[in-house]
């Protein structure tokens, strides 16, 4: 009798996944900013080579040497010790005793003398700005005759106004009273004071003259036709466009008065009180052969310019960038939309 054989089955279909393959992903096509950020890298090394070289390994150096004090004699031989003892953190600590009131009466004298230039540099220099912008006959003239104090070295201008302030000198001639300006007091803060503000306020009011230069004639031509006067031309138009490149120059004046140093060496003299500034005291250190605390002098004003670069940035950097930096950088933390998803 025949078996009879059952039909086999069908075997099942493999189950399928229940999520869609994922599309393959294409490659991003390479940027076309990535062969001009190269040679850009390419360009600037020469330069960040330089100031490793120049900048760099001398703070490092000075910070060591801000370690180590002062050669002295050997008691039992009774000559100088041939290494410089390994002091720590004495030098900076140091500021703190008596000892240190030198330091800190340099301080003052390297602030107020940062303050009080800069803020008449401020001033005078928008004032020249607004003098060398103005149309009319014999400018280029004027412009010459304003920048010219700033061209000439900063030694010949010391030496220039020491003529002046002297005890027989035009300055006693116009104020009919004879001041010696260049003794101990605080006359001889003014006449560090005149003599720098007429050097670099011309600095000043060369950079806010670039800033003047690209504000277009038809903002004030259309505040003019709206009513809008002088004062009120200045202060809604000009000082908001101009402000940008006034911050540039007073960080520049600010960082470069408080390493002031050949103006009142020249003009008042080393090792007056009422005109020693920080620099001025870690050269005298140094050629004193005092190299520790000449140094521990120096890294301490380094880190003074530093956090008041620091502090321009932090406090000043938004108005600095402008409004374009700003939504710049918001497209940057916005999450990218993926391709075909509606807006």
């Amino acid at each position: 009798m025949a078996e009879t054989q059952t039909p086999a089955r069908p075997a099942p279909p493999a189950a399928r996944s229940e999520r869609p393959t994922a599309p393959a992903r294409r490659r991003r096509p390479p940027r076309a900013t990535a062969g001009t950020a190269r040679l850009a890298a390419l360009l600037v090394s020469p330069t960040l080579l330089v100031l490793g070289v120049v900048v760099l390994y001398p703070t490092i150096v000075a910070l060591q040497q801000s370690l180590y004090g002062t050669r002295r004699l050997d008691p039992k031989t009774g000559f100088v010790e041939d290494s410089e003892p390994f002091v720590g953190l004495q030098n900076f600590a140091a500021i703190f005793d008596e000892a240190g009131s030198r330091f800190w009466n340099a301080f003052w004298n390297t602030t107020f003398l940062t303050v009080t230039t800069v803020l008449l540099e401020t001033l005078i220099g928008v004032a020249m700005a607004l003098i060398m912008h103005r149309a009319f006959r014999g400018r280029a003239l004027v412009r010459a005759s304003i920048l010219i104090p700033w061209a000439i070295p900063t030694a010949v201008t010391g030496l220039l106004w020491r003529w002046i302030f002297h005890s027989d000198g035009i300055a006693n001639a116009l104020i009919g009273h004879q001041v010696l300006w260049t003794t101990e007091g605080f006359h001889a803060k003014v006449a560090v004071i005149v003599a720098d503000v007429w050097k670099t306020a011309p600095f000043v009011g060369l950079l806010v003259l670039a800033g003047l230069q690209v504000i277009p004639d038809e903002v004030y031509e259309a505040a003019r036709i709206d009513g809008a006067g002088v004062l009120r031309r200045f202060r809604h138009i000009t000082l908001p466009l101009v402000k940008p490149a006034l911050l540039v120059a007073v960080l520049f004046r600010t960082l470069d008065a408080l390493r002031m140093f050949d103006l009142p060496y020249i003009l008042i003299g080393a090792q007056k009180t009422s005109v020693e500034t920080l620099s001025m005291l870690a050269q005298d250190q140094a050629a004193n052969v005092r190299f520790g605390p000449a140094s521990a002098y120096a890294v301490l004003l380094f880190v003074y310019v530093f956090l008041i670069a620091l502090a321009f940035v932090r406090l000043l950097g938004a108005d600095i960038v402008g409004d374009d930096g700003k939504s710049a950088r918001r497209r940057r933390r916005l999450p990218r939309r993926p391709q075909g998803v509606a807006a």
